[in-house]
């Protein structure tokens, strides 16, 4: 560990205490951080990466060991830390009953930024992420891509030698994500700023000059995001065959032996291999004509797969759940005419119309502030439409939402778990919102519990538990009166990898058995699980089809293999072009 390092950790350990055990955090890490550079911190939840980061800036003194930042004695001088570096927490950190302003305000005030240099570092912030129209919105009403925007200006006041960002694109849409980078690399190659930034989104590591990998808290490993790839070079394959879905050709897959994983990419499905060599056809998917191997450049999630998951069957599990779906038929379960709702005089959903079939996975995306989780809150009855017809299960939702809401399952956006009560106690209270009594309840809560792995956990409050296991528990609590339509306000948000692995087998497992998913996600790669889709913006619909018909308007010459991301990004941008278009026919 050199004083030319950005930050160090030395022999670092940290431990906290729960429940009357001792839980280690941080188990003897040790890396340096180049200047200059940005450093991925990668690792599934749990791992102790916002341990890390809290002691990196001095808001936690580790157990053990040495730490360094910008060449100050985090341990001795933690308030000397605070002030040197610039750091975006997880939640933002915002007050969002103060306004874009009055938030920059007071946290330079917190920051000690002179005065007289505020106005021009204000309108550079402000330019820099898109916000100078909005600085007498209340942060309360932004979308979640532009309260990540104000963080990071924020965090940026006073142009940090170094800043750390937890997980700063959680929850936003590729578009803010792709601008939030953009800013970051900016501030990389005009201040020399160094970054370390924690994200869960592997797309996001290929894009870091160096990446830490952690795990159970302790330090696997630390090089370039290629380096890690190299590790799995042979081993990785798409495979597609003809006359099967991709969710079922994914679920065969995953059962193949020598397969360490298979997961959903566009037309095909992406194969990590337990060993080098191509697997034969005849192995993989036996009786299954028409299959396609080809090799595949490998990338850093491989590496992270491979080094972290170990095989498991979460479809078979789910098979084994014995559930009792009542779907029957392949009609259709979800209407949506015209559908309006308004607030005052704002329109937040303006006369959008899709369908949904019995067994489907349908999909909602749009950027933050389309409208998809004001739709999804119309479709469960939870608020009333101001206009249009929608029905889900033959019920109008305008007439009969609590005979509806008997046929929904919903798993909120922010988990909507009762975080002073037990695993155990939190079930038994949703058991009894949807009517199960006695035996039956009791039946139910012993399912979920052995059905997603929550044994451990049983007696453990919700708000101590690891972010994949709150999406457990509250996947698990929404399937606890075995619902035949199933509502998840991006269920993903901030999982790692291996959890967002887990959840899609379990899903495409209902869907195979005849429940219906309508499903919001920013992870734009998850929307190849879908059947149909529609893309939102400001309200309305802007694209509707398959993931394949989304990707073909993306095609060109260019692109001939465009990504859903790509697809998703050039409808949102062509938008706006015809909305800037618009504005200069008008005047």
């Amino acid at each position: 560990m050199t004083e030319q390092s950005a930050l160090s950790f030395h022999n670092v350990r940290q431990v906290f205490s729960s429940g009357g055990h001792a839980l280690c955090a941080l188990d003897g890490i040790g890396f340096a951080v180049a200047p200059g550079r940005v450093t991925g911190l990668i690792g599934p939840d749990g791992a102790g990466k916002t341990t890390l980061m809290r002691l990196a800036c001095g808001l936690l003194r580790p157990a053990q060991g040495e730490i360094r930042v910008l060449g100050l004695d985090a341990v001795n001088e933690p308030q000397a830390v605070q002030s040197a570096v610039g750091y975006m927490p997880q939640r933002f950190g915002l007050y969002e009953d103060l306004s874009v302003q009055e938030n920059l305000d007071l946290y330079a005030d917190l920051q000690g930024l002179p005065k007289d240099g505020r106005a021009a570092r204000y309108a550079e912030l402000m330019h820099m992420t898109g916000l100078a129209p909005f600085t007498a919105r209340l942060a309360g009403r932004l979308s979640g891509g532009m309260k990540q925007k104000l963080g990071l200006a924020c965090a940026l006041l006073r142009a940090p030698r170094l800043l750390l960002l937890d997980e700063p694109t959680v929850g936003v849409d590729p578009v803010s994500r792709r601008e939030l980078w953009a800013i970051v690399y900016g501030q990389v190659r005009e201040q020399g700023m160094s970054v370390l930034l924690s994200t869960a989104y592997l797309d996001e590591a290929e894009r870091c000059d160096d990446v830490l990998l952690l795990h159970q808290g302790r330090l696997l490993g630390q090089g370039a995001p290629a380096d890690f790839s190299a590790e799995v070079e042979g081993r990785i394959f798409q495979v597609s065959a003809s006359g099967i879905s991709h969710r079922r050709l994914q679920t065969r897959l995953s059962q193949a032996p020598g397969v360490l994983d298979a997961l959903v990419e566009g037309e095909t499905v992406r194969l990590v291999m337990q060993a080098p060599g191509e697997p034969a056809a005849a192995s993989l998917l036996p009786g299954l004509d028409e299959v396609r191997i080809r090799p595949a450049a490998p990338r850093f999630e491989d590496a992270f797969v491979a080094r972290l998951k170990t095989r498991h069957d979460a479809a078979a599990a789910l098979g084994a759940l014995d559930l009792h779906i009542d779907a029957r038929g392949d009609e259709e379960v979800i209407r949506v005419r015209k559908l309006l709702r308004r607030f005052g005089d704002f329109i937040a959903v303006n006369e959008v119309s899709f369908s949904v079939r019995r067994g489907e996975i349908f999909g909602l995306l749009g950027a933050n502030g389309a409208g998809k989780t004001t739709t999804f809150r119309m479709l469960c009855g939870l608020l009333p439409a101001s206009g249009g017809e929608l029905s889900v299960a033959g019920h109008d939702l305008h007439t009969a939402r609590a005979e509806a809401r008997r046929h929904i399952g919903y798993m909120a956006q922010k988990f909507s778990l009762y975080g002073d009560l037990s695993v155990a106690q939190n079930l038994r209270f949703f058991a009894s919102a949807y009517g199960l009594r006695g035996r039956r309840q009791d039946q139910r809560v012993a399912w979920a519990i052995d059905t997603f792995g929550l044994a451990d956990y049983r007696q453990t409050n919700a708000r101590d538990l690891p972010l994949g296991f709150k999406q457990r528990l509250s996947f698990a609590a929404a399937l606890m009166h075995e619902p035949e339509i199933l509502f998840l306000d991006e269920p993903t948000s901030g999982v790692d990898p291996l959890a967002r692995r887990e959840f899609w087998a379990r899903t495409n497992a209902l869907a195979e058995a005849g429940v219906t998913v309508l499903v919001t996600t920013h992870f734009m790669e998850e929307a190849n699980y879908c059947d149909r889709l529609v893309i939102m913006a400001e309200g309305t619909v802007l694209a509707e089809g398959t993931p394949r018909e989304m990707k073909a308007r993306a095609r060109s010459a260019d692109n001939p293999d465009p990504t859903m991301e790509d697809a998703f990004i050039q409808l949102i941008e062509q938008r706006e072009q015809a909305g800037e278009k618009g504005k200069e026919t008008a005047a």
